[in-house]
């Protein structure tokens, strides 16, 4: 399937590498269709989640590990079924990161932010995927530092 990817042009997606969200995003509930891409040859941790319902519909997404933390949550048993997902190592987790707009002269508010209360959850296996909402903290979140 060829897109048109506001971020690098015409793109080809195998149909083995299409991610399938039932439920859309929020915000985005008519983008079921999702592909992983980033530069060939980029060796960096933060990819590209395009729509190929909505080529404007282009998020970067990145592994909480990537960032120092160890995150853990659990998913229902409507989650899980939602993502095909019958064992817990083809579970792929990423969270959504932004380029933070706020005052560059300002360390606090000027980088990235990371969307830790709504992640997205791929079962690599089947590709199907869901975007988690916690609505209170119920989960581990571990900081670690780089060495």
């Amino acid at each position: 399937m060829k897109i048109e990817s506001q971020v690098f042009g015409t793109v080809d997606i195998p149909d083995d590498k299409v991610i399938e969200f039932p439920a859309g995003l929020p915000g985005f509930e008519d983008c079921k269709q999702f592909a992983l891409v980033h530069e060939d040859g980029s060796t960096s941790s933060l990819f590209l989640l395009q729509s190929l319902d909505n080529p404007a519909a282009v998020f970067s997404i990145t592994g909480p590990d990537r960032l120092g933390v160890n995150y853990e949550f659990g998913l229902t048993d409507d989650e899980a079924e939602q993502l095909k997902l019958t064992n817990p190592a083809d579970a792929f987790v990423a969270v959504i990161v932004r380029k933070d707009e706020g005052d560059a002269g300002n360390p606090v508010t000027a980088g990235m932010r990371a969307n830790f209360m709504a992640p997205l959850v791929i079962n690599v296996s089947s590709r199907r995927g869901i975007q988690k909402i916690i609505t209170r903290l119920g989960c581990d979140v571990t900081l670690r530092a780089e060495s």
